[in-house]
């Protein structure tokens, strides 16, 4: 079940201005063509029609250089509906197939030297499971659904973790864990590159549906956009 910081939120000012492409994806281009890199990313539970992630898609695209996808995993049948932002609806699993058969189609489209992924609530839990797969050589994980140090223990790409102060899904018993476990591989062949931040005065949900009233919370949105950037040109080098 879904809580209710999972549903609720605001909308990014501005117009997303990417277009629809592969099996209704959305893209948005990177200003350096053709892109030898790509990012995915995974939605919250209002999938693309909220316009928030394709903003930031956009955001992505224009800072990073590289072309910026979102699959609409839902096939336009989202979890939660706009007119819905304050309901609790129960929250299904994605098919780790989908993701197969979408990274291996943009693949064979664009010639992609690396591809990263970014999720965010919903799509923070489906990046978690991706990152012990090998669809992407990194990923950036914004306030995931509940997870376990054996889930964090399985990934495999390098990874960044985005978490709000104040989380109903991830304790700070769990995330102290998670970092026990990272430092506990440094020196082996099992080291993943890895940060771990925690953005004060937020909640779940901040990076995707942030207040931008609320001078926390803005702060805490547009510094976790540069976090991703930055981290993005570390570990996503071609």
């Amino acid at each position: 079940m879904s809580c209710p910081d999972c549903v609720s939120g605001e909308f990014l000012p501005g117009q997303p201005t990417g277009v629809l492409s592969t099996q209704g994806a959305y893209l948005a281009a990177g200003t350096t063509q053709p892109s030898k890199r790509a990012i995915v990313l995974l939605t919250d539970i209002f999938g693309l029609p909220l316009k928030n992630c394709k903003i930031i898609a956009d955001h992505f695209a224009k800072e990073l250089g590289c072309d910026v996808w979102i699959p609409d995993y839902f096939a336009g049948r989202p979890i939660m509906s706009l007119n819905k932002m304050k309901a609790i609806e129960r929250v299904a699993e994605p098919s780790l197939s989908v993701w197969d058969w979408f990274v291996k189609a943009i693949e064979e489209e664009k010639k992609y030297e690396k591809i990263g992924c970014v999720g965010y609530c919903y799509g923070g839990s489906a990046a978690l499971r991706l990152g012990s797969k090998d669809f992407f050589k990194s990923i950036a994980i914004f306030h995931p659904g509940p997870f376990t140090v054996e889930d964090a223990r399985s990934i495999k790409a390098a990874t960044f973790w985005g978490c709000a102060a104040v989380d109903r899904a991830v304790s700070t018993k769990l995330l102290n864990e998670t970092e026990a476990l990272y430092a506990a591989r440094k020196g082996t062949d099992t080291f993943v590159d890895y940060e771990i931040k925690i953005y004060e005065g937020t909640l779940h949900g901040f990076a995707i549906r942030p207040d931008l009233t609320n001078p926390a919370v803005k702060e805490a949105y547009e510094a976790a956009l540069e976090n991703t950037v930055s981290w993005f040109n570390k570990t996503l080098v071609v």
